[in-house]
């Protein structure tokens, strides 16, 4: 994804908010707004917002999972489902 023609000044999205938004909605990219001349904030449609804080919420699950691991803190696999099935048979 390149952002280099999607970069716009604070005064275009003064101007043009709403347009913005739909197409911002439609193609799924981001928007880099500038303010004297220095980039200031990303816009994102909603749905990009969430898969993207998704994303980030799994890839730090699984980096604490990494960490543990190299730490020697985990079960073997058969012990898990051991446990998994003694559970689900007490129910």
């Amino acid at each position: 994804m390149k952002l280099s023609g999607r970069i716009k000044p604070i005064s275009y999205l003064k101007a043009h908010a709403a347009e913005i938004v739909r197409t911002l909605a439609e193609q799924q990219e981001p928007m880099v707004i500038t303010q004297n001349g220095e980039a200031k904030v990303v816009l994102q449609d909603i749905e990009s917002y969430e898969q993207t804080r998704q994303t980030m919420a799994l890839l730090k699950i699984l980096a604490l999972g990494m960490r543990q691991v190299e730490k020697g803190e985990f079960l073997p696999a058969e012990n898990v489902i051991k446990r998994l099935r003694e559970r689900r048979e007490a129910r």
